[in-house]
């Protein structure tokens, strides 16, 4: 075929439309620019020029894309960066996140392609923001549409999307994706069930890198007149990673690429830079146990691991410092640019991506309740409780029950009866905590989710419950109380590899009350 020849324009289906298939198994797009013109190009093609330049739309949708750049000021001079960071304001578009740009790009190429028509019901997995994003454009458009999500997703992207009429399916937090109840399990079997339905993959579908390839790529090359030095970014599905990466490899080469990941993620390369032992992290929006078609992790020059902490206590120096109403993603991306940047010089421009906003995070890292919890920030004694700053080893509590991950939810419900316990420690097989599960969580699941009675506690244990030491303080148990009811106290934790100790005691808020209690007033 020669370089000119116009091709027919490729037509994707998720194989999710009609098999359970492992997101991530697909080869990548082979196509490139390079040595080619646009027209032997398989894919359509966006335009990313402003068309409305008064700021006059004629629809929500028109507002996506074309977002402005803000330079940090503070933050770059405390940490002695001498180069420029701009963030990219994704969160000012009209849902809220980067992630309206892809969805508004995969509705309009299953529409054109006859592939989603009016009457159907879009099912999508999703971390919140494209589930709010489907969620906006189907309201537009008129679509029913059910995005599935896992538990520790935060309320307030729920309440987003059930707000603009779509329906919310929750998932078990740590249940394998790809078992029946599932994020992705739970997709096919919907998917099964519903007829006249569709469902996009965004971890998969072309139109997810290639929104970024055309729109968000050119947008920062025009608005720093193609003087980009690096640019610092991470993935949820990995689109903007490729979409935008792939455009910088042909039209600024000398661009550094640096992709980041949270800690237990699976997307960094080489893969030994994600030996962490914890699979489990409170950002949202980054990282997966997998890799998805849509990532292509060569595109980087090379990958950052970056933790929690490190993350969330950027997010709020953001909101404080700066200004920007950010989500968690955010400081991530910021954290993992002052270390990508410290050899940079003047003048040099970095660019990271705000890909979220504040409204989904109200009760989670914006909370100082919840940060002091998770052990992200100090718990200060503002009130002078004469017991705040004791450790935990001074108070007693009722005998521990401890159930190993592989005992079924039969056997741990009976015992509990027995036991007349209504939680329980969830330890691995060599006896090192793992979670808590309840009586109450345990039969709620089996009821909601169909669960046999035969699945391993492990996959029903309750959110993620924040470790203590017999060091750490009652004060910090308390916070922990507050939001998750129980504070459980462990021998030992290596925050280098997240590996927990043996379970020693469960602090729940009436043992707190009663050690305080007993000292006179």
């Amino acid at each position: 075929m020669s370089s000119t020849e116009e091709v027919e324009e490729l037509v994707w289906v998720s194989p999710l439309n009609t098999e359970f298939v492992t997101p991530g198994v697909e080869k990548k797009c082979p196509w490139s620019r390079l040595g080619a013109s646009d027209r032997s190009s398989p894919h359509s093609k966006q335009d990313w020029k402003p068309k409305y330049p008064k700021g006059v739309y004629p629809d929500v949708l028109s507002m996506i894309g074309n977002t402005p750049m803000v330079k940090l000021n503070r933050i770059p001079q405390k940490e002695g960066l001498e180069c420029n960071i701009y963030a990219k304001c994704e969160f000012l578009n009209p849902g809220g996140s980067i992630k309206d740009r892809m969805v508004k790009r995969m509705f309009e190429d299953a529409e054109r392609q006859g592939l989603l028509k009016p009457g159907m019901v879009i099912i999508e997995p999703s971390s919140g923001n494209t589930g709010i994003a489907i969620a906006t454009v189907s309201a537009i458009k008129g679509y029913t549409c059910i995005i599935v999500m896992a538990e520790k997703i935060s309320n307030e992207k729920e309440a987003v999307i059930t707000a603009l009429g779509a329906t919310v399916c929750r998932v078990p937090v740590f249940e394998d994706s790809f078992s029946r109840n599932g994020l992705f399990g739970t997709v096919n079997r919907l998917r099964k069930e519903i007829p006249n339905s569709f469902v996009f993959d965004q971890f998969n579908n072309p139109g997810n890198p290639l929104t970024h390839y055309d729109t968000t790529a050119n947008e920062i090359l025009h608005q720093l007149d193609h003087k980009v030095d690096m640019v610092v970014f991470g993935g949820g599905t990995g689109g903007t990673i490729t979409g935008v990466g792939r455009k910088f490899r042909e039209v600024s080469p000398e661009t550094v690429l640096v992709g980041f990941d949270p800690e237990g993620s699976k997307f960094a390369f080489p893969d030994s830079l994600n030996s962490h032992r914890n699979t489990f992290w409170e950002i949202e929006g980054i990282g997966y146990e997998f890799v998805p078609g849509a990532l292509d992790q060569l595109v980087c020059d090379y990958w950052i691991k970056i933790n929690d902490k490190e993350s969330l206590q950027m997010a709020r120096r953001l909101i404080q410092e700066e200004g920007l109403l950010i989500g968690m993603s955010s400081g991530a991306a910021v954290a993992a640019a002052v270390k990508a940047a410290k050899h940079l010089k003047k003048g040099d421009n970095v660019v990271v991506f705000m890909a979220d906003s504040i409204r989904n995070y109200m009760t989670k890292f914006v909370s100082n309740t919840w940060m002091q919890a998770k052990g992200f920030q100090p718990c200060l004694n503002p009130h002078n409780f004469w017991w705040w700053d004791l450790p935990v080893s001074s108070v007693k509590c009722s005998e521990l029950l401890v159930l190993n991950a592989s005992v079924s939810l039969q056997y741990a419900l009976g015992l509990m009866q027995v036991k007349r316990k209504e939680v329980a420690v969830v330890t691995s097989p060599d006896g090192f905590a793992v979670g808590l599960i309840t009586a109450d969580g345990m039969r709620n699941k089996i009821i909601r989710y169909n669960m046999p009675q035969t699945t391993p506690v492990e996959n029903c244990m309750i959110g993620i419950v924040p470790f203590l030491e017999n060091s750490s303080t009652l004060g910090r148990a308390y916070r922990i109380i507050e939001k998750d009811r129980y504070a459980l106290v462990v021998s030992a934790i290596d925050e280098e590899y997240k590996s927990i100790g043996v379970p020693l005691k469960l602090i729940t808020g009436e043992d707190l009350f009663a050690f305080i209690s007993k000292r006179p007033l």
